[in-house]
C-alpha cells in the first residue's frame, strides 16, 4: 500500500472542529469589545482632560478680562493725561506761529509779510512795474521772491487744516502762482536785456557771445549766433558737460539759444491741500411734544444771552477739527479707543455713576491722520504719453530749452552807439505748441496740460559718465522724474532712542537705508546709504522742521511719505488708520527708552491688529535678536505674544505669566525698569510731538 502525501497529512492536521471555531469566533470578539472600550474610555479621558484644560484656560481668560475691565477706566485716564503732552505741542506750534508773524512786524526789513494779502498784492505790483532789470538785479530779486514761496508753501502745509479757511487757502495759492509767473516773466526780461547787448559779451575764441551765469538757484547757458558761421554748429559751454547741435539753417540765421535750468519746479501744478470735511446738519432726535408744530402767528421766544453762549459752544463742539483752547475740546476719546458698542455701554455706566465727568479725549491732529483708505479710483489716462503725477514725480528742476530771435545790436559809429530803435518783444522760434518736456532716465514732455514722454527722437544716457544725450522734436522745457513710490514698501524699519528727548528712525527700501534723527521738535537726516556718489551735503545735517524735511527729502529723491493715492500704488497692509494712529502715539510716549521695529507677522495679523517688536534699550546702541518681544495691539487691547520672530507659524496665544492692557502704553510699562520709566517720564512734549507726527507721516505700520 504507498504511503499517504505530506500534504494531505498537514490538511487534516489543519482541519478545526465546529466547537473549536464557535470558540475562536468568541475570543476575537471578546477581544475586539475590549479594544473598543478601552478606546471609548481613552477618548472619554483625552475628552474630559481637553475640556478641563479648556475650562482652566476659560477661567484664566476671564479673570485677566475682569482684571482689564477693573483698571481700564485707570489706565484711559492715565493715557488722556499722558496725552495731554501733544495738546501742548499744538499749543505751542500755535504760540510759535503767531510769535512769527510779530517778529516779521518788528523786523521791518521792507519784505511783505506772506499772511498779507494786501502786503504781497503791493509786492507783486510794485515789481512788475520795475522793467529792464538786467539779470545779476533779477538774481537777486529771485532770492526774496523764492524765500516768499517757500514761506506760503510752509503755511499751507504745516498749519492745521481747521485753522485755515478756504478763503486763506484761496489766497496763499494765488500768491504762489503769482510769484512763480512773475518770476519766470522776469527772467525772460532779463535774458532779453542780456541778448541786446550780446555784442559787446563776444567770445573772442568763436567770435560768437557764449555766457554761464549761475548762483544756487539758477543756472543761465546762454548763445548768441553773432558771427553767423555755417561751420560752427556745435557749442559747447566752457569746461562744462553742456553741450548743443544746431542744423546747418540756424547755424547762419541771427538766433540766440538759451537753456535756463532752476532748481525749483514752478510748471507743475500745486500740491492739494486737504481741507476738513464740513459736517452735516442733523436734526434733533428728540423733541418735545409741545414744540412739535409752533403757528405761524405765534412769536418764538428769543434766546437769552447764557443760552446764544451756549448754543454757539454746541456748535463749535460739533466742527470736526475744532481749535484747540480749553482742557473742554478733550471730549471725545472714547470714541477712538473703543468701538461704538463699548462706547455706548461706557456712555451707559458713565450716566449713572459719573455723570458729571467729561469723556477723555484724543488730541487733535499732531499730523496729517491717516484716514481711512478711501476706494481710490485712479483716473484712467486716455492718453498713453501723458504722465501720472500722483505716481511720478518731477525732480532736479527744469531746463527751459529755447531757441530765440536776436534782437538787433549796437553798433560803434565814429563814436557814436547806434542801435535799431523798435519794439522788440523776444520771440522763440517754433513755440507753436508749447510742450514742455519731462524726462525720468527715459524723458517726458508737457502739453499744457500734463508732462509728456514723446517730443524725443533719441535718448541716451551714460549711466558711468552721468551724461544725458537727448534730441527735440522741437524746443521745450525738459525735467527728470522718479517713480514716487520708489522707495515703497520699505523692507524694514526701527524707532531706537539715542539720549533723553533724541531719538534716531531707519528704514531700509529697496534701494536705500535712511536714518532720521529727532532731537526735541526738530529733524535731520543723518545718514543715507545709496551705494554710489550723490551729493546730499545740502541736506545731510542739518535740522528742521518736519515738514521742511518732508519737503526737502521729497526734493532730493527720497521720498518715503505716502500720501493719500499711495495704497492704489504700493501693496500695503490693510490696517485700520485709527488703530494705527493709536498705536504711533503711545510708540511716541515710550520712545526715549524703548526701541520698536518691523516685524514680519504684521502682514498676517489682520487689519485690526498691530504686530511689532519692542525692547527697552538704555545703555546699548542696538537691541540683540534674542532680545526682541513681540506685541500686538488692536486699539482696545494690547498684549505680548508667545511667539518670537523666528516661529513657524502665527498665533495670538498669550505669553506665558503675562496679562494683557487697554493701552499699548501700560502693556509695555510691565516690563520696564525704574530707570527707563524715569526717561519716559521725564520726556518733553515736543519730541513725543515730532516722534508722533513722524511715525504719522512714514506710516511704518501699513507701508513695511
Amino acid at each position: 500500500m504507498a504511503p499517504k502525501s505530506k500534504k494531505g497529512g498537514t490538511e487534516k492536521k489543519k482541519k478545526l472542529t465546529k466547537l473549536e471555531r464557535l470558540k475562536q469566533q468568541q475570543e476575537e470578539e471578546e477581544k475586539r469589545l475590549q479594544e473598543e472600550e478601552e478606546a471609548r474610555l481613552k477618548a472619554e479621558r483625552e475628552a474630559a482632560e481637553r475640556f478641563e484644560r479648556q475650562q482652566i484656560e476659560k477661567r484664566k481668560w476671564q479673570v485677566l478680562v475682569e482684571k482689564d475691565l477693573q483698571r481700564r477706566t485707570d489706565e484711559l485716564e492715565e493715557l488722556y493725561l499722558l496725552e495731554k503732552c501733544f495738546f501742548e505741542a499744538e499749543k505751542w506750534k500755535k504760540e510759535v506761529r503767531v510769535l512769527s508773524k510779530w517778529h516779521h512786524y518788528i523786523e521791518c526789513d521792507g519784505t511783505p509779510d506772506p499772511y498779507v494779502a494786501q502786503e504781497m498784492n503791493t509786492f507783486i505790483s510794485l515789481w512788475k512795474e520795475k522793467t529792464d532789470e538786467d539779470i545779476d538785479t533779477v538774481m537777486k530779486e529771485s532770492k526774496l521772491v523764492l524765500n516768499l514761496i517757500e514761506k506760503l508753501e510752509l503755511i499751507l502745509l504745516d498749519t492745521p487744516p481747521h485753522e485755515l479757511t478756504d478763503e486763506q487757502v484761496r489766497q496763499y495759492q494765488g500768491s504762489i502762482l503769482e510769484l512763480r509767473e512773475l518770476l519766470h516773466w522776469k527772467f525772460k526780461g532779463a535774458i532779453e536785456t542780456l541778448l541786446k547787448e550780446a555784442s559787446s559779451l563776444v567770445d573772442t575764441d568763436s567770435g560768437n557771445m557764449e555766457k554761464i551765469i549761475k548762483d544756487e538757484n539758477i543756472t543761465l547757458y546762454i548763445w548768441a549766433n553773432l558771427k553767423k558761421n555755417p561751420k560752427y554748429k556745435r557749442i559747447k559751454f566752457g569746461n562744462t558737460e553742456v553741450r548743443f547741435d544746431i542744423p546747418k539753417a540756424l547755424a547762419t540765421s541771427d538766433i540766440a539759444l538759451s537753456i535756463f535750468h532752476t532748481s525749483y519746479d514752478h510748471i507743475s501744478p500745486l500740491p492739494v491741500i486737504q481741507r476738513p470735511e464740513k459736517p452735516a446738519y442733523v436734526e434733533p432726535a428728540i423733541e418735545d411734544s409741545t414744540e412739535k408744530e409752533t403757528p405761524k402767528d405765534e412769536e418764538v421766544p428769543q434766546a437769552s444771552p447764557g443760552e446764544v453762549t451756549e448754543n454757539q459752544e454746541l456748535e463749535t463742539s460739533s466742527v470736526l477739527a475744532p481749535e484747540i483752547k480749553t482742557e473742554e475740546s478733550f471730549t471725545d476719546f472714547k470714541k477712538s479707543t473703543t468701538t461704538l458698542k463699548e462706547e455706548a455701554e461706557a456712555k451707559k455706566e458713565e450716566t449713572e455713576t459719573k455723570s458729571s465727568k467729561a469723556e477723555l479725549f484724543s488730541v487733535g491732529p499732531v499730523a496729517p491722520s491717516p484716514q481711512k483708505l478711501p476706494e481710490v479710483i485712479v483716473e484712467a489716462v486716455v492718453d498713453e504719453d501723458v504722465v501720472d503725477l500722483k505716481g511720478f514725480t518731477p525732480l532736479g528742476g527744469i531746463y527751459y530749452l529755447n531757441i530765440l530771435q536776436l534782437p538787433p545790436q549796437c553798433k560803434q559809429v565814429k563814436g557814436w552807439t547806434i542801435v535799431e530803435a523798435i519794439w522788440i518783444q523776444l520771440l522763440a522760434i517754433h513755440q507753436d505748441d508749447w510742450r514742455r518736456p519731462k524726462m525720468q532716465w527715459e524723458t517726458l514732455a508737457y502739453s499744457g496740460k500734463g508732462w509728456r514722454t514723446d517730443g524725443f527722437v533719441s535718448l541716451f544716457y551714460n549711466m558711468k559718465e552721468k551724461i544725458l544725450a537727448l534730441s527735440l522734436e522741437s524746443v521745450h522745457p525738459i525735467t527728470l522724474i522718479q517713480d514716487t513710490h520708489i522707495h515703497m514698501p520699505y523692507e524694514s524699519w526701527e524707532l531706537r532712542p539715542l539720549h533723553l528727548n533724541e531719538a534716531i528712525l531707519n528704514i531700509t527700501t529697496t534701494f536705500t537705508d535712511i536714518d532720521i534723527q529727532i532731537k526735541d521738535n526738530q529733524c535731520m537726516l543723518a545718514a543715507v546709504e545709496l551705494g554710489g556718489d550723490y551729493e546730499l551735503s545740502h541736506l545731510l545735517g542739518k535740522w528742521m522742521n518736519l515738514t521742511s524735511l518732508i519737503i526737502a527729502m521729497k526734493a532730493t529723491g527720497l521720498n518715503i511719505f505716502p500720501s493719500e493715492y499711495s495704497h492704489a500704488y504700493v501693496a500695503v497692509n490693510d490696517k485700520d488708520p485709527l488703530v494705527e494712529m493709536k498705536c504711533y502715539r503711545q510708540m511716541a510716549l515710550l520712545a526715549s527708552a524703548f526701541s520698536f521695529s518691523w516685524s514680519k507677522w504684521n502682514k498676517q495679523s489682520g487689519p485690526t491688529n498691530m504686530v511689532f517688536k519692542a525692547s527697552e534699550l538704555l545703555k546699548k546702541e542696538y537691541v540683540e535678536d534674542n532680545e526682541w518681544s513681540l506685541y500686538m495691539f488692536n486699539g482696545e487691547r494690547a498684549q505680548k505674544l508667545k511667539i518670537n520672530e523666528f516661529s513657524e507659524a502665527f498665533s495670538e496665544e498669550l505669553q506665558d505669566d503675562t496679562e494683557f492692557h487697554s493701552t499699548l502704553y501700560h502693556m509695555i510699562k510691565d516690563f520696564t525698569c525704574e530707570a527707563a520709566m524715569e526717561k519716559i517720564r521725564s520726556s518733553s512734549y515736543q519730541f513725543i510731538d515730532a516722534v508722533c507726527k513722524l511715525l504719522l507721516s512714514v506710516r511704518v505700520l501699513t507701508y513695511s
